[in-house]
């Protein structure tokens, strides 16, 4: 990890010359007319740090100050402990393996870096998996009712059941195609492109924005279990036991249709078949939709018509009610604007690919109309903790943010 850089102010009269510095000044966007300019040293390609020294790692650990924020570690530590013995499958050696490479990955910076904005990843898919080892004596009651009651009195009907009323191979392959290809490979798409175009720092924030949303969707989906639209198909309004296996709904026909049995095998034996609300799928898409337009805002309308593809198939497919798919929108556009207000570092003009940035901006969305719009923080790539006596341009205030591995 590079080390911290050191400002420097620079007066008006002093002489700066951008051909031959080595340092690139830094100005408020509403203060570009103020007295003085701050100036920072230019740092190599943007803080991919490629060391194998675990040591820097400790280091880093003991000149972090505790904060609020801290408190997720200890959350996801809970959450990992409770799988940890809850899991069946496998073996306490392999577990004790898969827990020791993890902390190893954590503990090395080449692979910190990308690893630890993954925990909050890897949480929701150890939880997602270990709810099939749940006892039932601790389950709450299964749901059968409240989902499509709730969908005729919002909406005046099932809008699933409409719309897998009729259903061809040509519209079973147009629904298959978003619902059971790109929904899994979506994330790791949108991730290269917030690597590659986003400004530095927003990767992060994307992962844990990603993590925590599906981490408290799994949480919700076992405390409040619902059956989804193929179970009324099958089962009507019977009442439901966790014994019952899931169902494919409509990818039935796609494994038909292709002569497999992959998504029939897959969702028969889903952790999870009584997780209708709300609809990650729906969450996933809202969640990608959001990040990708605040990088490219002119392809927008392009992103919400993956969403609205998205839902049709998920209720085409007899998996989620509209209701469902409301929940998670919701719930991801809740995440997204959390993570946009407070730790999601601003596009910036001219700007069109992470190496171009020598500063990141976070937005500052909660001043009074009488102050000038100012930036919250204006920090320069290399610098993400500094002390609040730092700066004497107080136009220009410090990022206070502690996670050096968040900007890389």
């Amino acid at each position: 990890m590079l080390s911290r850089l050191k400002y420097t102010f620079v007066n008006r009269s002093s002489h700066f010359d951008p051909n031959t510095s080595d340092t690139a000044p830094v100005l408020p966007r509403s203060r570009q007319d103020n007295a003085s300019i701050t100036t920072i040293e230019r740092p190599p390609i943007h803080r991919i740090e490629t060391s194998f020294n675990i040591f820097i790692t400790f280091a880093k650990i003991r000149a972090h100050k505790l904060c609020a924020t801290d408190l997720q570690y200890v959350v996801l530590f809970f959450v990992g402990v409770f799988c940890f013995f809850v899991v069946e499958e496998p073996t306490l050696v392999f577990k004790i393996l898969i827990a020791l490479g993890l902390l190893i990955a954590i503990l090395i910076p080449i692979t910190s870096q990308f690893f630890f904005p993954f925990l909050p990843i890897a949480a929701y898919l150890f939880l997602f998996y270990s709810s099939r080892f749940i006892p039932t004596e601790w389950r709450p009651p299964i749901w059968v009712t409240v989902l499509p009651t709730l969908e005729t009195a919002l909406y005046g009907g099932n809008l699933s059941s409409m719309l897998a009323s009729s259903p061809r191979a040509v519209l079973d392959v147009l629904a298959w195609l978003p619902y059971g290809i790109m929904h899994y490979g979506a994330p790791f798409v949108v991730s290269a492109l917030i690597f590659v175009f986003a400004s530095p720092g927003s990767l992060p924030v994307f992962a844990r924005s990603f993590g925590y949303m599906s981490l408290v969707g799994v949480i919700v989906q076992n405390m409040f279990p619902t059956c989804p639209p193929w179970y009324e198909i099958r089962n009507g309004l019977t009442p439901a036991s966790y014994d019952m296996p899931g169902s494919p709904g409509g990818l039935a026909r796609v494994d038909q249709l292709f002569g497999t049995s992959l998504y029939t095998s897959a969702f028969s034996a889903s952790p999870l078949a009584f997780g209708a609300f709300p609809s990650l799928h729906s969450a996933d898409s809202v969640l990608e939709a959001l990040f990708l337009s605040h990088i490219f805002p002119k392809l927008t309308p392009l992103f919400f018509v993956y969403v609205l593809w998205i839902w049709w198939s998920t209720m085409y497919l007899t998996h989620h009610y509209f209701i469902d798919l409301m929940g998670g929108a919701m719930f991801a556009t809740a995440v997204f604007l959390i993570a946009r207000w407070n730790f999601l570092p601003s596009p910036q003009k001219g700007k069109r690919s992470r190496w171009q940035y020598e500063y990141i901006e976070l937005a500052d969305y909660d001043l009074p109309p009488s102050r000038p719009a100012l930036s919250r923080s204006m920090t320069p790539l290399g610098a993400s903790e500094m002390g609040e006596n730092e700066m004497s341009e107080p136009f220009v205030e410090p990022k206070k943010h502690r996670d050096e591995d968040d900007y890389y």
